[in-house]
């Protein structure tokens, strides 16, 4: 299982939302190249990005913080917030963006993101944001009557490379990852799943991993705040299960 750390952006700084609301912000780091180059010196294998206020505003806006990110590091990132087109797809994995991510545009141009999982293989993963089961977009500010399982499989075989699923009820308030909705999600799709929302403690980790068929998982607060130490967490995730 592959641990992403999370870097948020809002305003070209490092921040963690609680809950996915914009005015409830924290500041952790002001220098998004350096927060970065601390967590690839951790091991980090991938970088996990989001571009905060471009998802509300359904274009980029932070790209400033997001090149210093890419100039500051080697290992792979992928960047998710205000992509909705095959223009900004092509520029961001132009720049050096290892892998994108859809999140609104896969539930209102569903057609546009199986389009980019063909133009561009395994550099394409599809968001999918769910608040109390049902999937949330425009930044988490709507909700759509479909549910995260519905979404996913529109996508089963268009090459999406993840499918990230953030339980926002969980995020950002180290309340724990919804195991069992993820865990049902991965059984029900073929799709690789990145688990995203609530990750607090090593525990936390264990539980996800223990459940099979999760590929990846999402931290970010609970790196920022000493809760998880990245090292150990990503040798935890690296152990190999008793035969």
């Amino acid at each position: 299982m592959i641990l992403y750390p999370a870097i948020d952006l809002k305003d070209g700084v490092c921040v963690r939302l609680k809950l996915g609301l914009m005015d409830q912000a924290t500041v952790f780091n002001t220098d998004p190249g350096a927060q970065a180059r601390d967590f690839a010196a951790a091991g980090a294998e991938w970088i996990h990005v989001v571009d905060l206020n471009g998802a509300f505003a359904g274009k980029p806006v932070n790209a400033a913080a997001v090149d210093a990110i890419l100039k500051a590091v080697s290992v792979p990132v992928q960047l998710g917030g205000g992509i909705r087109d095959l223009t900004t797809i092509e520029a961001w994995l132009t720049r050096g963006v290892a892998r994108v991510i859809l999140g609104t545009v896969a539930l209102k141009n569903p057609e546009l993101v199986k389009d980019a999982c063909k133009r561009f293989p395994g550099r394409v993963a599809v968001g999918i944001d769910a608040k109390g089961g049902r999937v949330a977009v425009e930044g988490w500010a709507e909700t759509a009557d479909i549910t995260v399982t519905e979404l996913a499989l529109k996508f089963e075989d268009a090459g999406a490379a993840a499918i990230i699923y953030t339980d926002i009820d969980r995020d950002g308030v180290l309340s724990g990852p919804n195991v069992a909705a993820t865990a049902a999600l991965a059984a029900a799709i073929t799709t690789p799943v990145i688990a995203s929302g609530g990750v607090s403690s090593l525990d936390d980790l264990r539980a996800l991993k223990a459940v099979g068929g999760i590929d990846g998982v999402i931290s970010g607060r609970a790196l920022y705040d000493g809760r998880i130490d990245l090292a150990s967490a990503l040798a935890l995730l690296k152990e190999q299960a008793p035969c």
